[in-house]
């Protein structure tokens, strides 16, 4: 039998999913946040493995439902430097995983946030992931989840127009490329950097891009790994997310809730992901 506390939060999951499958339509709705935050949860309790995801994964929901337990999955135990190049984990459920309690935190954005957890002992440094302020050979981990696609372009969607990006003036090709070169220089030889991007048609947006293979390529060649691992993941039509390959998700799109008003069974923003790891 269920203990009590373990019931009450099935029966709140149910709920918030219930109220999703009723009324939410996009990462818009009020009543995305909580059952986004609920699934969430539960998956990173569970052991992840990509060749077995259940039947309706992350089902409607944004790629981050995939990108946190693959990168959890990938993340060594025990201590180490690590850089959070874009504040993918500044959120307190995702600090105290297990897998980050032991390692001594960075967060690198482009401006401040509406909450930070400093009394946890994080590191908050803010500005161009581009050209950063830390030495060569620092870090044992990077991580820049779902960030690469925004860097160079508008940001002003994520900063209330009070912070911009002053280098978005000018040459943008390629800047997400520079932040890669950066990346490797400040990681220790051996560590590893992980990476993750909406993938499929190649589209490049006023505030983000969407990655193809040779935007892929590209990012490897210019990180020079010693080796490394690419992974595929889609979200399917009643199925949610599941591992896919760069091939079968080459035709994927993303979703803009701002923009994009009717998508059935769609997720929230990426229709697919690539997800690298990296090692210098």
């Amino acid at each position: 039998m269920a203990e009590p506390a373990s019931l009450r939060e099935t029966v709140l999951r149910k709920l918030k999913k219930a109220l999703f499958d009723l009324g939410a339509r996009n990462s818009g709705s009020r009543l995305y946040a909580p059952h986004k935050v609920s699934e969430l949860r539960r998956f990173l309790e569970l052991p992840f493995d990509p060749d077995t995801l259940p039947k309706g994964f992350g089902h409607k929901l944004d790629e981050r439902l995939v990108e946190y337990p693959w990168l959890f999955s990938r993340l060594p135990a025990g201590p180490g430097e690590l850089l959070d190049a874009g504040s993918v984990l500044n959120h307190d459920f995702i600090l105290s995983h297990p897998g980050l309690m032991s390692k001594k935190i960075t967060i690198m954005t482009l401006a401040p946030e509406g909450h930070s957890f400093w009394n946890l002992g994080i590191n908050y440094v803010y500005g161009d992931l581009r050209q950063t302020y830390f030495r060569g050979d620092y870090f044992d981990f990077v991580v820049c989840v779902s960030t690469l696609e925004h860097i160079g372009l508008d940001n002003q969607r994520f900063h209330s127009g009070q912070f911009t990006d002053r280098t978005t003036k000018g040459a943008l090709t390629g800047s997400h490329v520079e932040a890669v070169r950066e990346f490797r220089r400040i990681l220790k030889a051996g560590g590893r950097c992980y990476i993750t991007v909406p993938f499929g048609k190649s589209f490049r947006g006023k505030w983000h891009q969407v990655f193809d293979g040779d935007m892929i390529d590209e990012l490897v060649a210019t990180f020079r790994p010693a080796s490394f691992k690419e992974s595929y993941f889609r979200h399917l039509p009643g199925a949610g997310w599941q591992t896919s390959s760069r091939k079968a998700a080459s035709d994927a799109v993303y979703f803009d809730y701002q923009v994009d008003r009717s998508w059935p069974g769609c997720p929230a923003a990426a229709e697919a992901i690539a997800c690298l790891e990296l090692e210098k």
